[in-house]
């Protein structure tokens, strides 16, 4: 990952990049601790971390065959990069604009004022890192396919456990669905969950971003579920509809509506076409059925080493074109106000001549049926 960074700009020239966002110095050096910085420059490359990660980042260092020189400062995190930017005798100093505050920005220049490397002209950047990310190799689809896989069982055996709860009691909290879900995330091999648990039962899943509560989960009660497992650092991000007995008859409704703009949506996907020309078929398939104003997010957004990247689908801006490589949701969902909701969503792999499902748990009516 680095070679390709280092290239071109700067490449034999007094010039470096500080890279700060912890997904982006994991994605370029393998570690994903956080609280450590990357300089990356024509003259090498330095992860400036603390004691803490001694023992775990020797691994990554030059001298054990590593791309990176590891150093553990003794100080503070600006004072080692002045000390950096001094011995790789840099003159300009990329900084992550979306990353770096404007108060840690004072504190970097400060350092590099008041030290022998007060020469460093800092330049903001945008993009960079994020534009090597957008495209996944071999290795980051398959940790996104295990990521899959353990929230795909993870979500079998917790429906299993749900129906013997109902069955037994009549009811079950919308906390207590999402905190068995997780759990059985974490047991399948999961480091965490991709972001806090939706579970919105009834009328609770017109809100597309609700968060499990007190809400009761019951024959005839509609269940919206959006989740996602982390493995390897990498994302996964689904939703589904269940109802346990007789579906209500608006919600029936508009779910034959969504499963046919994300399937006719899906279809659309293949390099070449933007992310807003996607997003218009499922937003053309909705808005036929008569329930335009009803879709109130965009279609779907790339996934990665964090739950929302490039490229979007998206009905907002130009639209990037989609490539091969690139990882995306398709998730297009009709709210219902005071009734409920419907959204379903898998993950896609851009391929060379279409793309391909990573998901592979059912969607349709019958086996959303329990």
């Amino acid at each position: 990952m680095l070679s390709g960074l280092a290239g071109g700009e700067l490449s034999g020239v007094r010039a470096g990049l500080l890279v700060t966002n912890p997904k982006d110095v994991g994605y370029l050096t393998g570690f994903l601790g956080g609280d450590s910085w990357l300089v990356v420059s024509g003259r090498g490359h330095v992860l400036i971390s603390d004691g803490r990660f001694a023992e775990e980042l020797a691994p990554l260092d030059v001298s054990k065959g590593g791309a990176v020189r590891v150093h553990i400062r003794g100080g503070t995190i600006v004072d080692a990069l002045a000390q950096i930017c001094t011995e790789l005798d840099l003159a300009a100093l990329g900084l992550q604009g979306e990353s770096v505050t404007l108060a840690r920005r004072g504190l970097i220049a400060k350092a590099l004022r008041s030290g022998k490397a007060g020469g460093v002209k800092l330049v903001e950047t945008s993009g960079v890192v994020g534009a090597l990310r957008i495209i996944k190799d071999a290795g980051e689809v398959g940790l996104i396919k295990k990521a899959i896989a353990v929230q795909e069982a993870a979500l079998e055996s917790a429906l299993a456990e749900a129906g013997k709860i109902i069955k037994k009691s009549g009811k079950l909290t919308e906390a207590h669905f999402a905190a068995m879900l997780e759990y059985e995330m974490k047991m399948g091999g999961a480091t965490e969950a991709s972001f806090e648990t939706i579970a919105g039962a009834g009328a609770n899943g017109s809100l597309p971003h609700y968060r499990a509560g007190k809400g009761i989960i019951k024959p005839g009660v509609p269940l919206l579920i959006d989740w996602g497992a982390v493995v390897g650092g990498y994302h996964g991000d689904m939703t589904r509809v269940v109802c346990w007995g007789k579906w209500p008859k608006a919600i029936a409704e508009v779910f034959a509506v969504v499963e046919r703009a994300h399937v006719t949506s899906a279809a659309a996907l293949r390099p070449g076409v933007t992310g807003k020309a996607v997003d218009k078929v499922a937003r053309d398939v909705i808005a036929e059925a008569g329930f335009g104003e009803r879709f109130s997010h965009s279609l779907g957004h790339g996934i990665g080493l964090d739950i929302h990247e490039e490229p979007r689908l998206s009905h907002i801006g130009e639209g990037q074109e989609l490539k091969a490589g690139m990882v995306v949701t398709v998730e297009p969902g009709i709210y219902l106000p005071g009734v409920g909701g419907v959204r379903l969503e898998d993950d896609y792999l851009i391929t060379e001549d279409g793309c391909k499902n990573l998901s592979r748990l059912g969607m349709g009516m019958k086996w959303s049926s329990r």
